[in-house]
């Protein structure tokens, strides 16, 4: 098995006050100060990101936001730069997650844009993926998320696709009383893995790919055992902070198989 590390990382969505981040972070910080076999994001509200900065910059917890725009500058209100996240310390940023796709019509070429002006500026994407229950039901679930992958990445170098990492979202499984299991994890992140394979070869064993489905402190590990899940975009489980810390730890124990320890 490919030497991948692990990652966990947190989406705090629209949630969370300065206050409130600030007072996470120390929290938090605390909680994981010990962890050293995997790597852990925070990805705050663009409010938060500066709190975030100073509460942990060069400290184990990296920081990443949850969008951004393609552009550098100009007359795009409400948006946000790459230069900007950079300047409040992110190193990661969220691109093309379900919520940005169901609610605000974000398109796999927009997101493409986004993803080759991250990786210009050396910020590690995290490119989301997912289907609707629709999709899953009609038996085209494979088809859709491969086809999102080989859209968003459209393009772009082997280099610069062994820099990005990979989330799988399953938007049936969230909010429908509907579940997914650990093998329906590794079904679609290996199918990912294959289409990665299709743009860059052998170098496609070094991505990471995460699970992004109701990930939680009693369910991480189990998930962590299939063979092509390198991790978790965890959404809710991530707010608070005690809570956060412990999925991270519970996740821990699995290191070692993901390291080829």
């Amino acid at each position: 098995m490919a030497n991948r590390r692990p990652v966990i990382a947190g989406n705090w969505k629209m949630f969370k006050t300065v206050s409130e981040a600030e007072d996470y972070a120390v929290k938090f910080l605390e909680e994981v100060k010990d962890v050293t076999d995997l790597d852990i994001i925070l990805c705050a509200p663009f409010t938060a990101l500066y709190p975030l900065k100073n509460e942990l910059e060069e400290s184990i917890v990296h920081i990443g936001a949850q969008n951004m725009a393609w552009a550098d500058q100009g007359a795009y209100t409400g948006e946000i730069s790459a230069q900007m996240l950079l300047d409040v310390a992110c190193t990661y940023v969220i691109l093309g997650h379900s919520e940005r796709r169901e609610m605000f019509g974000e398109t796999d070429e927009e997101i493409n844009k986004k993803v080759s002006k991250a990786l210009a500026v050396g910020l590690t994407p995290i490119v989301c993926c997912g289907e609707n229950l629709n999709l899953r039901e009609e038996g085209k679930a494979v088809e859709r998320v491969q086809g999102q992958v080989s859209r968003a990445l459209a393009g772009l170098s082997t280099e610069d696709l062994s820099k990005i990492i990979v989330a799988y979202e399953p938007i049936w499984a969230i909010g429908t009383g509907k579940t997914a299991s650990s093998k329906d994890a590794q079904e679609m992140c290996a199918s990912i893995r294959a289409t990665l394979t299709g743009l860059m070869g052998l170098a496609a064993e070094k991505v990471p790919i995460l699970y992004g489905g109701s990930v939680k402190a009693d369910n991480i590990a189990e998930l962590m055992t299939e063979p092509d899940v390198d991790g978790a975009l965890v959404g809710g489980a991530s707010l608070d902070p005690v809570s956060f810390a412990n999925l991270i730890l519970n996740a821990n124990p699995m290191v070692a198989r993901v390291e080829g320890k």
